[in-house]
């Protein structure tokens, strides 16, 4: 079965940058594409930043200009680079795999932003 497995979440003042990274085995990871949501509490999920299979990027206004999404096909792995956090940016952030037929769901990975 499969999972992607997210890492890199912590607790960061306002200002202040994380990377979260995304590993994923058992796809072919080259033909999905990827995609960062997150979850506050209380709130419903939310897309962040999207990557297609072909490298094409997009974002949640809420992050644009501040958040860069990436890919490393050689490593099955997709990032999250997050500058400027803002408090409001805390949530469970979550990385999704899609294909044509399949997509898959990683546990969460926790990030704080403080005031």
């Amino acid at each position: 079965q499969v999972q992607p497995v997210e890492s890199g979440g912590g607790l960061v003042q306002a200002g202040g940058s994380l990377r979260l990274s995304c590993v994923v085995s058992g796809i072919i990871f080259r033909f999905n594409n990827m995609a960062w949501y997150r979850q506050a509490p209380g709130k419903q999920r939310e897309l962040v930043a999207g990557i297609s299979i072909g490298g094409s990027t997009n974002y949640a206004d809420s992050v644009k200009g501040r958040f860069t999404i990436s890919r490393d096909n050689a490593k099955n792995t997709v990032y999250l680079q997050m500058n400027s956090l803002k408090p409001e940016d805390t949530a469970v952030y979550y990385c999704r795999s899609t294909s044509y037929e399949y997509a898959h769901w990683g546990q969460g990975t926790q990030v704080t932003v403080s005031s």
